[in-house]
């Protein structure tokens, strides 16, 4: 943990050029000089619509935005653009099932003869359509799933540039161990959806907790769609813990809030992760509910300002759709851009010379604020952390790590009932 917070401390000071995979491959009849690939058709796998289509779409948005970078549209933006052809995105919407993950990377090979897939935002999603794309012998880059036991599958073919839920579970008790003197936590209770991301975020949490000695008083799971969380809010309003930590989409994290304000019941602290609180429309849907939150996540717009190229990004972003970039946009865009750079550097559309290219990939600058993206044995960048933030009034605000901090955390939060 004190090597990630090195790294977060010391990437948004990074000024070092973008460097990409290399393969070692011999050449072949798809290795080719400059310009001469053509058209290089990459699939992408979002839930644009259903429960989660704001968050999906706006992650596509950030796969899409990359894209132009790489085919040169934008000169502003300090990242080198393509020299072997031009990409040309091909999306299909999941609607959030994971029966259609599958389906669609067989789609996107076999119709649109998609040489890598970019996607699929949600972890129960993503893992039957990377399950897909190995069997069919294709890169499956993900960007914004947080399961950790994705990359644990002996996959040869996945690539994830994002954290994890036990990077982010990790995160949170490192910060927790910095300020126990002022808000010392001995207890915590869980709450989330009952899914792959959910339930692997609850263990990642619970064996963090043992491992600095605090007591988890509760593990409560739903249905995501909630239309009624009252039982569940009782169950923590009798755990009494120190601190909640959450998982949840929008729709049950509006419902969370404010069945809890309804219930007359505040938690001294609300940590969160997950899509609900990282989700475009977060601040619209909840309103003030949504106040001194506390969330781990990979993006605060503070990391602009001593990284001129994420500022140029997130402008670009903001021309586009209307909105600044968040956890998921900035993960999706980063995962695209490193995977544009691993085609270069293959100058080859062959899928296993991409694959060789991803495994060799070593960036150095990114608009995250980490130090880079390395793949370890398991397709898992060794690189991404998170950051604590805490929503003080209408603005995101840094809580960890110390050297970016922009504020003390408000703690405990305020009343629920009556804002």
């Amino acid at each position: 943990m004190r090597r990630l917070v090195a790294y977060l401390a010391t990437a948004l000071l990074a000024t070092a050029a973008c460097t990409g995979g290399s393969s070692t491959a011999g050449p072949s009849s798809t290795t080719v000089s400059a310009n001469t690939l053509g058209t290089i058709r990459i699939g992408a796998i979002y839930p644009l619509s259903g429960s989660v289509a704001s968050a999906g779409v706006n992650a596509f948005h950030g796969t899409e935005l990359a894209v132009d970078v790489l085919n040169g549209k934008y000169p502003q933006i300090d990242m080198p653009p393509l020299t072997v052809g031009k990409i040309e995105l091909k999306s299909v919407d999941s609607q959030g099932d994971p029966q259609n993950g599958a389906a669609d990377v067989d789609r996107l090979v076999d119709t649109e003869k998609a040489v890598a897939v970019i996607g699929a935002y949600q972890s129960a999603v993503t893992l039957t359509a990377s399950e897909r794309a190995e069997r069919l012998g294709i890169p499956f880059v993900n960007g914004a799933s947080g399961a950790a036991n994705l990359s644990d599958r002996g996959l040869k073919w996945w690539f994830r540039t994002g954290p994890t839920a036990l990077d982010s579970a990790q995160t949170y008790f490192a910060w927790l161990k910095s300020i126990q003197s002022q808000h010392a936590v001995k207890t915590v209770s869980v709450i989330h959806q009952n899914d792959a991301a959910g339930n692997d975020f609850a263990k990642a949490t619970k064996d963090e907790a043992a491992k600095n000695g605090v007591t988890v008083a509760d593990d409560i799971s739903f249905q995501s769609n909630a239309t009624d969380l009252t039982s569940q809010v009782q169950r923590l309003r009798s755990a009494n813990p120190d601190a909640i930590f959450s998982q949840m989409f929008i729709n049950d994290t509006s419902l969370f809030l404010k069945t809890m304000a309804q219930l007359g019941y505040t938690p001294p602290a609300l940590l969160a992760t997950g899509g609900g609180w990282d989700d475009p429309t977060f601040m619209q849907v909840v309103g003030p509910l949504g106040r001194e939150n506390i969330r781990v996540v990979t993006w605060g717009i503070q990391v602009t300002e001593k990284n001129p190229t994420a500022k140029a990004v997130d402008e670009q972003f903001f021309k586009n759709y209307g909105v600044h970039l968040n956890g998921d946009s900035a993960r999706t865009f980063t995962a695209m851009i490193t995977l544009g750079q691993a085609i270069e550097a293959a100058k080859s559309t062959e899928p296993d010379k991409i694959r060789q290219a991803l495994q060799s990939t070593n960036v150095t600058k990114t608009i995250m604020p980490w130090a880079g993206i390395k793949f370890d044995s398991r397709g898992q960048n060794t690189l991404a952390a998170y950051l604590v933030l805490q929503l003080i009034k209408e603005d995101w605000q840094i809580l960890y790590p110390k050297e970016l901090q922009t504020t003390q955390p408000v703690w405990p939060m305020a009343t629920l009932t009556g804002r």
